[in-house]
Order: C-alpha cells, then structure tokens, then sequence
C-alpha cells in the first residue's frame, strides 16, 4: 500500500509571502496601493505598525477567543514565511524585504567555510565571531528599503551582532518591559512618524521552553493584551499589523541522531534540528542523497540542487550564498529533530520550527485600525 507523503511548502516569494510585507507598506504610494492579499483595513491609513509576535505561526491562532480576544478580531490574512523557517533568516526576509538567497542568513547556523556560524548568537564553540566575519560583510543589504524607521524592540538586543546584521542603521526604540511597547509605539505615531516596526519574542519563547499547554496558553494570551494595547494607543488613521516570523511543532524529547551510515559520510552538519544541512566528506558527495532514504518516514530528503531548483531560497541565489548549503538537507515531515553532536543546546527546546510544514510556514498577516 503507497502511502502519500504531503509536500513541503514552498514560499510563495513575489507574492504573499514575508518578505513582500514591508516593500507593500514603504511602498512610494503607501498603503492606498497594497496588494489584494493585505487585510483591507490596511488600506488608505496614515500610519502604519508592523507588529512581529514571534513564533505565532497561523495554525497557533485557532485558540479560542476567551484565550485570546483581540488576535481573533482583526481582519486577517495567511502568508507564508521563508525557507528555513527559523528567526534569523525569516527577520532578516522581513527587514530588507528579501528572500534569503539574495540577503544570505539562510538559516540558524550557517557555514561559512571556516567555522559554522550561529547567527542569532554571531559566535561558534570558540566565541564571537564578528571580526572574522563582521555582520555587516556577511549580509549587506539595507534594511526598510534603506529608511530609518524607529525600531521598537529590546533593548537589550539593541547592541547585538544579529541586529547589525538585518537592522542596521535604524533608530532603535528599545523596550525594557513588553509594557512599554504599546507607549512608545503610541508616542512615536502621535509624533508624527508614518512607520514603526515592533518585535515581541515572548511566544517564541514560552514554546521552545515549555511547549504547548496551560503556559503557551497564557502567553499568547499576555501577547493578546499588548496588541490591544496598541490599539487603543493609537487613533484611527492608524492601521496596526501583526505578522510572525514562524510557527512552530511541538517535538518534544523525540529528537533522534542520524543514522550511522549516513554519518560516515557527513563532515559536518548546518542549519537547526528540522532543517539539518548535511555536508559531505571530499569524495562522498554523490552517495549522501541515497543513504539519506533511512529517514524518508520522517523527514523530506532534499538536494541542494533541488532546493533551488524549487527556489526554496528565491529565484536568485549566488554562488557565495550556495556555498553555505549542505550537499543533503534532511527537513523534518513528523514532529521530530536532527541532533548535531556540535549543537547541545538544543536538546531543551520542546516546541521547534526550521522546516517546511504547514505548522511552521503559515503565518499570520492580520490588521486593524486604533481605537483611540
């Protein structure tokens, strides 16, 4: 009996994808002209805040409403984040308004020839690494379409590699408390700015820790209470809109090595637990794929030259950003991870995200004006 195996979902890249969201917004004609696939309350207004939840993947959102009022009312769309679908790559699609082929954080941790660099952490096993590979080298694209947009986001972030990396040369707005979000949000639209980007990772977090369950449930919850807050600080001329950099699967313990014969033919590996790119010994290359099929009941197998043959990165990659890929991705089908020997931290993550399932590709594009 053949049993069918879903599809990987591609990004829809050109079109109601995450990296068309802010060209829509700081577009020369604003939000009068935005594509059909934005919420139409997002058309026509004055002032615009993009409100990143991280890890609220669309799916996520069928909570009740007594859980979580505010989401559930706004006028909403589903898009489709980037590939992998993990934060690094999917901000850095977000801010410059790119797929990840053409900007080149293509995933949470890259090869980068001489070391495999964490991106979110811009370091490897020996520490920092930004004067070998300095961020702004290593991604060059502007982000905001090369506007200094006010940038309300941690502070504590504010000084980090990977904010250089995709928002350099924003004013940064930094919040210490989520409670000061939907203040300064507020206080800088009543000034007069047309444009403010706003990220809250608490979801993200409360998953990777705990998972789903009674403190999921209350997070999403608390991230409810600031949109709503955020609406109510600002008047109606004002559209706010909340967005995700991805979903997220609840894995678990159910994080498995790879099996020994394939590992004899691995160098190293990149990327994260559901989207692990495997790099070859010299000589091997061509025997990686084939031995691979030992986990084709949990995991797609994909060949680089696939992945861009399907543009699982955009339509243009260049050769400086192929030479980060593994020759094989194994890119997780079931709630399970790849373990790295070179990667132990992530055994204590209980929600996951990086591959190409509905769970973690679907993100909401959701919009309402202030009430103020």
């Amino acid at each position: 009996m053949t049993v069918d195996v879903p599809r990987p979902i591609v990004p829809r890249y050109g079109a109601d994808c995450l990296s068309s969201v802010v060209p829509a917004l700081l577009s020369p004609a604003g939000t009068s002209s935005l594509p059909a696939w934005f919420p139409e309350s997002a058309r026509g207004a004055r002032a615009t805040v993009l409100v990143v939840l991280a890890g609220l993947g669309r799916l996520q959102l069928a909570h009740p409403a007594a859980i979580a009022p505010v989401l559930p009312s706004m006028q909403g769309a589903t898009i489709t984040t980037v590939a992998p679908t993990t934060t690094a790559t999917a901000l850095t699609s977000l801010t410059t308004g790119l797929p990840p082929g053409e900007h080149g954080l293509i995933g949470y941790r890259i090869d980068m020839g001489d070391t495999v660099l964490n991106t979110l952490r811009w370091g490897d096993a020996r520490g920092d690494r930004r004067l070998s590979h300095p961020p702004s080298v290593v991604q060059t694209c502007p982000p905001f379409l090369g506007t200094r947009v006010p940038v309300v986001g941690r502070a504590d972030l504010e000084s980090s590699a990977f904010t250089e990396a995709h928002m350099a040369g924003v004013r940064a707005k930094g919040w210490k408390v989520p409670s000061s979000i939907a203040v300064t949000c507020g206080a800088l639209v009543g000034a007069g700015e047309s444009f403010v980007y706003a990220y809250y990772d608490g979801i993200d977090k409360v998953a990777h820790e705990y998972g789903f369950g009674a403190h999921y449930d209350a997070e999403l919850q608390f991230a409810d209470r600031i949109v709503g807050d955020l609406l109510a600080s600002v008047d109606s001329d004002t559209v706010v809109v909340v967005t995700a950099d991805h979903g997220q699967v609840h894995v678990g313990d159910r994080t498995m090595s790879i099996d020994p014969n394939v590992a004899g033919l691995v160098h190293h590996q990149s990327g994260e637990g559901r989207f692990r790119w495997l790099h070859a010994r010299k000589g091997r290359e061509h025997d990686l794929a084939g031995a691979c099929e030992v986990h084709a009941d949990v995991a797609w197998v994909v060949t680089r030259e696939q992945a861009l043959d399907e543009h699982w990165f955009g339509p243009r990659v260049p050769d400086h950003v192929v030479r980060r890929m593994g020759e094989v991705a194994l890119v997780a089908r079931e709630p399970v991870s790849f373990d790295d020997p070179d990667e132990p931290s992530a055994f204590s993550l209980v929600c996951r995200h990086g591959s190409m399932t509905p769970d973690e590709v679907l993100v909401p594009l959701l919009a309402a004006r202030g009430t103020r």
